[in-house]
């Protein structure tokens, strides 16, 4: 089963241990599914992770032993656009889509309620 993590739920993996998002993490490292990332999605979670109010909560060492640990997911070298019509509501969202689409995910696991990915 093939599984795409938006940024949110990652963060949420680091900030919150035991809570939803740290058990569907914590799943993937024991091989329950197979996540899906891409190197757009590994360059945001390093941006956002130095945003002031996350880095006063999330220690440096710990985004990059997440980072690093993702490099055995199946890791999108670059992402296609969107075939014609489909759109992400936010344009920020619009690579979870292209690798929805790239890698022909099973699930896109996301916090956001307001997301409009589908």
């Amino acid at each position: 089963m093939r599984v795409i993590l938006d940024t949110n739920v990652l963060l949420g993996a680091l900030i919150s241990p035991y809570r939803p998002p740290d058990l569907i993490y914590r799943a993937w490292r024991a091989s329950r599914f197979e996540l899906v990332t891409s190197l757009e999605q590994l360059d945001e979670l390093r941006r956002v992770s130095r945003y002031p109010k996350l880095k006063a909560i999330l220690p440096a060492h710990r985004i990059g032993t997440m980072v690093n640990s993702m490099q055995r997911a199946l890791v999108l070298p670059m992402l296609q656009p969107l075939p014609e019509g489909v759109q992400a509501t936010d344009p920020n969202d619009t690579f979870l889509l292209q690798m929805a689409v790239a890698s022909a995910a099973d699930y896109l696991v996301t916090g956001d309620r307001r997301a409009g990915l589908l």
